[in-house]
């Protein structure tokens, strides 16, 4: 079955250096201009909404409970934060009372509800793939971000009747989210040349960095002023906005965009020609069960994720738990990490194609010193944070420093399956989601098991676990990642060859 990308290519027969080499040079002239850095933007803005939507309950969870906040643990924070007396607490403890209602949670149920996104969210990307084959990638994360966006509308109605129905609302709207994340990626397989791939996807990618960075910063203000609903409320709306900007501006492939320069399409088309591995239907199943390096971007995913996943879902509730800052505050002090990285990811995936286009280091290098540097600091980092707690300035810088070296990853084992397999992007991208939405369903329900088992050193063997997790992953990577398409994902002429 051939695709569209091919038949264009055929149809056009430009197949000569020369031609490419001008379209190279005409199209490079655009810079952040063109038509693909214009999607990866809208793409920025959409993953903005999802990430909204998946850590708002993180920040409203401190306001949702009254018993969020430990025991008070030996040494705990004594240097407090540089903010409002903590005198105004219990009378923002009373507004909560008045502005929204407020449940009795225990740190075990938090976590449950915390993880519950995820519970089912390792079983939507492999039908995706095969759904946007059918149906396209525009319609698909189009429709998953609206149905996504509808349900957080109705996340306070779920909790005031009740856990069960909060938890199977959280469930059906990690599932569509999924759809949203998995089916964008099918998009790149046709838009982003080789050698710009981690710029483009790294500018998409950004948004979601920023999406942690606004929904910490502004939830918490809305929490104490206007209340808890109303995050769920504003950031469900503008998902709905957004889902309406990706059905209107975003095209399958460059061949069907009616706005994209001549010479811009023939760019891409040609410099994804050479890798001789456009998107198609065929499956080699059994040499991808073989591959070790695929086994290494999937296990690096599950490891990686597991530390994604407690960070961004307990830095609120480690804020006001342990350094006593109000729900305000914990909001604002969250979202300073993910304000540095959502500046350096995009900085850094310029880096990655730079390094990368004056040879000055080879592509499996850079991937494994981006993911190597991406995983060791931010994992001492984290460890140190028990620590240090009794300063609140230094468990700040930690923790910003640890999301700005964090994101280094995004530009090494995050977009290896691009380089391994461009062809099946979208299936690898669907695959990596099932090890990392495991790993969300796991981590912070162990999180919240040891914090309530333990509550003078549970944050400590948070810490811990993350870290010899997070080293393991990243051991398996270094040994048998790779950077070169393999032998299953090239174009297979022979009629034998095994598919699904």
């Amino acid at each position: 079955m051939s695709t569209t990308v091919e038949a264009e290519v055929t149809g056009e027969g430009i197949v000569n250096d020369g031609n490419l080499n001008t379209a190279q040079a005409h199209t490079s002239r655009k810079g952040f201009c063109s038509v693909r850095h214009g999607l990866a933007f809208i793409m920025h803005f959409c993953n903005f909404s999802i990430l909204t939507q998946q850590m708002n309950m993180s920040i409203a969870i401190p306001a949702m409970v009254n018993n969020t906040a430990l025991p008070s643990l030996p040494n705990a924070s004594t240097e407090k934060p540089p903010t409002e007396s903590q005198d105004n607490w219990n009378e923002t403890l009373k507004e909560f009372k008045v502005v929204a209602a407020m449940y009795d949670w225990s740190p075990e149920i938090q976590g449950i509800i915390l993880s519950s996104l995820n519970f089912g969210s390792f079983l939507a990307p492999i039908p995706s793939v095969f759904l946007v084959e059918l149906f396209g990638a525009k319609y698909l994360t189009g429709a998953g971000i609206f149905i996504s966006s509808v349900l957080n509308l109705f996340i306070p109605l779920a909790a005031d009747t009740g856990v069960t129905l909060l938890i199977v609302l959280r469930v059906i709207q990690g599932l569509v989210q999924v759809l949203a994340l998995t089916c964008q990626y099918s998009i790149w397989a046709r838009w982003a040349p080789p050698m710009e791939r981690s710029q483009l996807t790294t500018i998409a990618q950004s948004g979601s960095v920023l999406g942690c960075f606004i929904i910490f910063l502004a939830g918490g203000h809305i929490c104490q002023t206007i209340g808890w609903p109303y995050v769920f409320y504003i950031f469900g709306g503008t998902g709905c906005a957004c889902s309406f900007l990706w059905i209107l501006l975003i095209y399958d492939d460059p061949v069907n965009h009616p706005f994209i320069s001549t010479s811009e399409k023939e760019y891409i088309i040609f410099s994804l020609a050479q890798e001789d591995s456009p998107p198609g239907w065929s499956l080699p199943i059994k040499d991808m069960l073989k591959s070790l390096p695929l086994w290494s971007i999937l296990i690096f995913h599950f490891t990686d994720y597991w530390h994604f996943f407690l960070i961004t879902m307990y830095t609120p509730i480690y804020i006001n738990s342990v350094l006593q800052a109000n729900i305000r505050d914990s909001g604002i002090l969250s979202a300073l990490p993910f304000a540095s990285a959502s500046i350096f990811i995009v900085l850094e995936g310029l880096l990655a194609d730079f390094l990368l286009s004056r040879k000055i280091l080879k592509l499996i290098t850079i991937r494994k010193l981006f993911t190597t540097i991406g995983v060791l600091f931010p994992a001492a980092l984290s460890v140190s944070l028990f620590w240090v707690r009794s300063s609140f300035s230094t468990t700040m810088v930690f923790l910003m420093l640890s999301s700005v070296i964090k994101s280094l990853i995004q530009s090494g084992a995050f977009v290896s399956f691009l380089d391994i397999a461009p062809r099946y992007s979208a299936l690898l991208r669907g695959l990596t989601q099932i090890f990392s939405y495991m790993a969300g369903a796991i981590s912070p329900t162990v999180a919240g098991f040891l914090i309530e088992q333990d509550s003078e050193f549970g944050w400590r063997n948070v810490f811990l676990l993350a870290a010899v997790v997070g080293i393991s992953g990243l051991v398996f990577y270094l040994i048998f990642a790779q950077a070169e398409v393999q032998d299953w994902a090239k174009r297979r002429h022979s009629p034998t060859c095994e598919q699904i």
